[in-house]
């Protein structure tokens, strides 16, 4: 018989953990996570998790508190004889930090790997990290989904013609980018960034044709919103039509929303796998990716296959079909 699943989700993105709930036609399960006076984290699962397959929603991104609050969880549920304890992280903090790329610095990304390990964690369900070797950080199972076949389903519907180009704002989205372009069917351009000497203003130089054409700028992440921005405008002035963007985690801090707000970008996606509380914006348009999660974690619980998942062809059809049948049962 197999273990039952058990969802429960940290205060960081419940948005996000009850729509995967709904999505397995189930919801949350009952814990109580709360703050002492001085700040301490405490949690307390307020029903048997003894012996189920659980799953733990939280994304880690700052503040701290919700990565200490996720480790928490998992020292809880480990002590409470969960026989398998699953992190489903949709945004995974500290990831920048994955190398030593200066003296003396931490490499922060796979701290968080060894906290996750040795609180208890058996397994990781993460999207879209900020460098992909950071999976080899961990000897536990991973399972790393990609929030494209989300976005390109969406950008599909958005009826743009057919004079689309996918650009990558910097040399590192290259790969990301390729693969936009690829399952887009359209050419890819690069956008190359250089400062020709200190204290001189960065050279934009664009590595592919724009003019006369739109353009899908592709990325991980867009933090302050500066690369994003700038690689936008010098897109626009070299003859670029309209200018669109898409990222995967929204996190949009500091000048973010200003910076947008004043683009030459017409439209901005971003998906749901963060909450960082910034101010609304009539460019920004949020994608879920709760079906997503929701097919990965019911595969993973029936040890199934979850490379279906990586193809923008799939995901409709199979989120469409499990959403369908959940409905049948309801009814």
């Amino acid at each position: 018989m197999a273990n039952p699943i058990k969802i429960f989700a940290g205060r960081s993105n419940t948005a996000l953990a009850e729509k995967i709930a709904e999505y397995l036609g189930t919801s949350l399960c009952n814990a109580k996570v709360e703050n002492f006076s001085d700040g301490e984290i405490s949690v307390n699962y307020f029903e048997s998790i003894r012996g189920s397959d659980l799953f733990i929603i939280q994304s880690t991104n700052p503040p701290a508190d919700n990565l200490m609050e996720l480790l928490i969880m998992i020292d809880a549920a480990r002590r409470s004889s969960a026989a398998r304890i699953t992190a489903v992280i949709p945004y995974y903090g500290y990831a920048r930090q994955d190398r030593k790329d200066r003296p003396r610095v931490a490499i922060t990304a796979k701290l968080v790997a060894n906290l996750l390990t040795v609180a208890g964690a058996n397994r990781i369900l993460t999207m879209d990290l900020h460098a992909a070797q950071i999976q080899g950080f961990f000897d536990i199972p991973f399972d790393h989904l990609y929030s494209s076949v989300v976005l390109i389903d969406h950008i599909l519907n958005m009826n743009l013609n057919g004079n689309l180009v996918v650009a990558s704002p910097d040399v590192g989205g290259v790969k990301l980018a390729r693969a936009f372009a690829e399952a887009l069917g359209t050419d890819l351009v690069i956008v190359d960034k250089r400062r020709p000497k200190a204290n001189v203003a960065e050279v934009m130089n664009i590595i592919g044709d724009v003019k006369g054409k739109d353009v899908l700028l592709v990325d991980d992440m867009i933090d302050t919103a500066g690369t994003l921005v700038n690689a936008a405008k010098a897109i626009h002035d070299a003859g670029g039509r309209k200018v669109f963007a898409a990222a995967t985690h929204g996190i949009l801090s500091g000048p973010a929303i200003d910076r947008i707000n004043g683009s030459v970008l017409e439209k901005v996606i971003i998906t749901d796998s963060v909450v960082t509380g910034h101010d609304p914006s009539p460019k920004l348009e949020t994608v879920t990716v709760s079906n997503l999660f929701g097919e990965a974690i019911k595969r993973i619980s029936g040890d199934d296959s979850v490379s279906c998942l990586f193809d923008s062809k799939n995901i409709s059809k199979i989120t469409n079909n499990h959403t369908q049948a959940i409905k049948e049962i309801k009814e």
